[in-house]
Order: C-alpha cells, then structure tokens, then sequence
C-alpha cells in the first residue's frame, strides 16, 4: 500500500508543479497589472554634486539620531529629496564605477527611494499587512532609466550584486523606513570609507537587544526577523550558521563569548511601523 501511495504521489508531482506555476503566473500578472509607476519629480536635472550634496542635507536635516524620520517635515520641504530622486531616475547604474562606487549609489538610492515612498504614499503608519505589497511590490519607480519597484531593486539588482562580492552586510544599511530597519545614518554612504562603513552598521544592527539577545535560562537565542528574510546570504559562506554571524558582530561590541552551537535560534517579529520621529524607536 505504501508502495502504491508514493507511486501515485510520484504521477502527481508533475501536475503540481504545473500548477504552482500556473499559479504564480497568474499572480505575476495580476500583481503587474496592479502597479503603479511613480513618476519622478518634475525637477530640474542636477549633477552628481549637486544630488549628493542634497541627499546629504535630507539626511542632517530630516533624520533624528535614532534613526527616524521627521516624515511631515520633509513633506512640507521636499526639494532636496525630488532633487536626489531625479538624479537617481536619470543615472544609469553602469556611470558608476564597478565595486564601491556602484554599491554606494545602490545603498544611498534605495533608502532615499524608500524615505519618497512614505511620502507619497500618504505617509501610513505601518508597513504590515496589504500595505507591505503596495510599498514594496505595486508601485514602482524609475531606476537609471528602468522602472523597478522596490522588491525588485533590492532583490533583483542590489543583493546579486552584493553578493557576487560574498557581502552580506549590506542587509544592515538598506532601510525601508521601518522601525526594525537598521538605522538610517545622519550622513550618506560614500564609496571611500564604504567598508569601514558597513562593518560599523552591522555592528550597530547586533548591538540592539531586539536584534541579538541570548537567554540561557531557555538555551534560546533572539535574532532580528531580517535575517530569518535572506538566510542564504549568510549561510553556509558567511558564517556556519545565523546565529553565528549575529555572535560574531555582537562580541565585538559587547565583548561576549558566541552562545553554545546547541542553542535554539529564533526571529522576533519585525516591526513595521514607519519610523516616523513622532513613532520613536524603543531604547
């Protein structure tokens, strides 16, 4: 009888993979036909200078220390950021030079796209929920002359070729405006000091309690949701495990011997409220 039954599951496989796609096809579709293309601010064309020097003013003006956003404020001022996001509409990626250059302008486009995002998306309160598929997935902006929304940016352009350099942390300087993003700096990312940049976020991401905590009491240990996201940029080639990799950051901030192997791992929920100045983060 057992026999009989994986024999007859084997018939079927076929026909459920045929189905699965048929599935996603259609969502794809209906998804496609969903979306919204953002137009890009109706600004004058500006230089590369002159794009980085408003994008680093949005920052020092808008961005509080603990990583919010004054959301209302910048509503009311936009011209720095519209000038930024036409900058990034009319820039192929391949100006930028191969290596940090390209990856800088990846991070520092990214977040400034999702800062506009909030804006024009009425400024909501959360992320969770449907509003996750149309911040992420439905609306979609002008890339360097490509239309792509911010899911696609960041897992079809960003995080292949992050990872083409065996990179991981970039996960802990792309933020999304969410509470538990990394914290958003007060300063762009610049190619020059690119490396020494990214090891100082991710340094900052696991020296959160809400982002790396071990309990010895339940052999337990606490790992931010982010991780639990994009496993496989982790593991196996950064670290043997998840929970090694945060270990290894942590210790160095905190000066703490990485938990037992024989812990249990779990994720805290993501909080996807906006990081809006008036929705502080917890300390």
């Amino acid at each position: 009888m057992k026999d009989a039954r994986m024999y007859t599951l084997t018939r079927l496989m076929p026909l459920l993979r045929l189905h699965r796609l048929l599935c996603l096809v259609t969502l794809t579709g209906a998804l496609s036909a969903c979306s919204t293309l953002v137009a890009p601010p109706k600004v004058s064309l500006v230089d590369s200078t002159s794009a980085n020097a408003a994008w680093a003013q949005v920052l020092k003006t808008h961005v509080t220390a603990q990583g919010n956003v004054d959301f209302y404020a910048l509503a009311q001022a936009p011209a720095g950021l519209e000038s930024y996001v036409r900058f990034v509409a009319d820039t192929p990626l391949e100006a930028f030079a191969e290596g940090s250059q390209r990856l800088t302008h990846m991070i520092n486009s990214y977040n400034a796209l999702s800062m506009y995002n909030v804006i024009q998306s009425g400024i909501p309160q959360t992320h969770a929920g449907l509003n996750k598929l149309k911040f992420f997935v439905l609306r979609k902006f002008e890339i360097g002359g490509r239309s792509l929304s911010l899911y696609a940016y960041e897992n079809d352009v960003i995080r292949p070729y992050a990872m083409a350099r065996r990179d991981p942390r970039i996960h802990f300087a792309l933020n999304c405006s969410a509470r538990s993003c990394p914290v958003l700096p007060r300063t762009p990312f610049v190619a020059e000091t690119l490396e020494r940049d990214l090891e100082n976020e991710t340094k900052a991401f696991f020296a959160r309690p809400e982002n790396f905590r071990v309990d010895d009491a339940t052999q337990t240990v606490w790992l931010s949701e982010l991780l639990n996201f994009y496993p496989e940029d982790f593991v196996p080639d950064a670290a043997p495990s998840l929970a090694a990799y945060a270990a290894r950051y942590a210790a160095v901030v905190a000066g703490k011997p990485p938990p037992p192997t024989n812990y249990t791992t779990r994720f805290a929920p993501y909080d996807w409220t906006i990081a809006n100045s008036l929705n502080q983060r917890q300390p």
